[in-house]
């Protein structure tokens, strides 16, 4: 391994980080779209709540099969080869969009997603643990925050865009219309020009990062061989364990809220929006999490993280509660204002269940991002709930998942899991 790779993060070019930050916006906008594909594929193929949300699945699933290998690929190669790896992934996943589209496939559509995915996945394991870094560790509750800021920014921007791109230029089909051969042709073919865009966005992103290939092949690179099973093991480690279910249940909830959001504005029920309109105000959803994001930066550095995320994670559960229960402007607007209690829990989750693991950052990191999968088994059950009740119902699924959060909070102050080297009794 050469001297570089010994240099401190801290002394790195300036250019170097704001590029990481970078990967933020771009991971968080690629996401978000999915949200506007469940209306157009609902609507697309005829499907239910339960099979539109696959969309969901098929992303989400990519996490689980894929973060663990990125793990050992970032602690082999290091932070910046491993975002060349997973940007030109995303790129490949995106250009998948041209054969789905033509063949129309929801099948393929699906696998589109997965490989986009992974490509995320592996900048999660890189990124998040390589910002951790970045500065003293009793500040990287409030630097991790300030980075997802970033990726609230492209949630942020995402719906809007998506929307224009994805549901306005040719209208989604009302429910229960049974759409023709060439209209089903037309609304498929709509959905290559955002995702070649992106394409491209992603391949320049990757050239980037590529000029520094040479100037820091090792940049997070550890000399210890990593197995799987060693990573496996990291999950004895109490603030590890219990914090990848605690990212497992938020990850699902708030891509549940986020995925059924626009049928939600769309339904009599709340506000009866067409699903443009619908699919803009999503914005405010992910907006709420930006803002949020900037907010607890700020606020970390002077209230404890454990507290901040017990708090933010009762004051989720208490307006998704207030929106199922209710109708009209408050049912939409509880349901808008869960993105800003949501903004720091992802973040402080990660921040405080990989505290104290040193050169096994990445293999945590790798576990945390597995958890991720999360969002593809929560949104199918909220999915199922909505199809055997109403849409409104959905919500006690997230309900349920702050819940766990809050207590994941509360166990982090407590004696046990105070330390950061405290493990689990089982061996």
């Amino acid at each position: 391994m050469s001297s570089d790779n010994h240099v401190p993060l801290s002394q790195r070019t300036g250019v170097l980080r704001v590029c990481v930050v970078g990967l933020f916006f771009l991971w968080g906008f690629s996401t978000v779209l999915n949200d506007t594909l469940v209306p157009r594929f609902k609507a697309l193929f005829a499907l239910s709540y339960t099979d539109a949300l696959l969309t969901q699945f098929a992303f989400f699933l990519a996490y689980f099969l894929c973060s663990v290998p990125a793990g050992l690929l970032v602690a082999r190669i290091g932070y910046v080869r491993s975002i060349v790896v997973g940007l030109a992934t995303m790129t490949a996943g995106c250009l998948l969009f041209v054969p789905a589209a033509a063949s129309v496939l929801y099948a393929l559509f699906l696998v589109a997603l997965f490989v986009v995915a992974a490509g995320i996945s592996v900048l999660q394991v890189a990124a998040n643990p390589f910002i951790a870094q970045l500065g003293p560790a009793a500040t990287s509750h409030s630097r991790l925050n300030l980075a997802q800021a970033f990726n609230s920014l492209g949630t942020f921007i995402g719906p809007y865009i998506g929307a224009w791109l994805i549901l306005a230029r040719v209208p989604v089909a009302s429910a229960g219309t049974t759409l023709n051969p060439a209209e089903r042709v037309l609304q498929a073919h709509a959905l290559q020009t955002p995702f070649l865009i992106l394409a491209l966005v992603l391949a320049l992103a990757a050239g980037v990062f590529a000029a520094f290939w040479k100037r820091a092949p090792g940049a997070g690179a550890t000399d210890a061989r990593a197995g799987i099973r060693e990573t496996f093991v990291l999950l004895r480690r109490a603030r590890t364990g219990l914090g990848a279910l605690a990212i497992f249940v938020y990850v699902g909830a708030e891509v549940t809220i986020g995925s059924l959001m626009i049928n939600y504005l769309m339904s009599p029920h709340t506000l009866g929006l067409a699903a443009v309109t619908a699919g803009r105000m999503v914005s405010l959803y992910w907006g709420g999490a930006m803002v949020g994001r900037l907010l607890g930066s700020a606020l970390l550095r002077r209230v404890n993280a454990s507290v901040l995320l017990t708090l933010c994670a009762l004051g989720a559960a208490t307006l998704a509660m207030l929106s199922a229960l209710s109708a009209g402007a408050v049912a939409a607007a509880a349901a808008l204002a869960v993105g800003l209690c949501n903004s720091i829990m992802f973040p402080t989750i990660f921040s405080l269940s990989i505290e104290g693991l040193g050169p096994k950052a990445p293999e945590g990191a790798a576990l945390l991002c597995l958890a991720i999968v999360g969002g593809a088994v929560i949104p199918p059950i909220a999915g199922r709930v909505a199809d055997a009740t109403s849409l409104s119902y959905f919500l006690f699924v997230p309900i349920l998942c702050y819940a766990w959060i809050a207590a994941f909070g509360l166990l982090t102050r407590t004696r046990a899991l105070a330390a950061p080297g405290s493990a689990l009794s089982v061996r």
